[in-house]
């Protein structure tokens, strides 16, 4: 089985910022659970990071020479 190439670095910040988006909607969840209002910038910044997670994914196919609709 060949080796995997490495990930390429718009493909690592997909992925970094996938990561941040799902953390942030966990600490929505939570904030909200215990009652605190704060829940409203965790899912503001959930809502960044999940734009900046299609930007970075349609940059990646781009640069691949991937065609990217929408």
């Amino acid at each position: 089985m060949p080796p995997l190439p490495p990930p390429s670095p718009t493909r690592r910040l997909a992925l970094y910022t996938l990561v941040v988006c799902l953390l942030a909607v966990a600490a929505a969840v939570v904030s909200f659970v215990q009652g605190s209002w704060l829940g409203i910038v965790w899912v503001l910044l959930a809502g960044l990071s999940s734009n900046m997670t299609w930007y970075y994914v349609k940059r990646g196919k781009t640069a691949r020479g991937g065609s990217v609709t929408g």
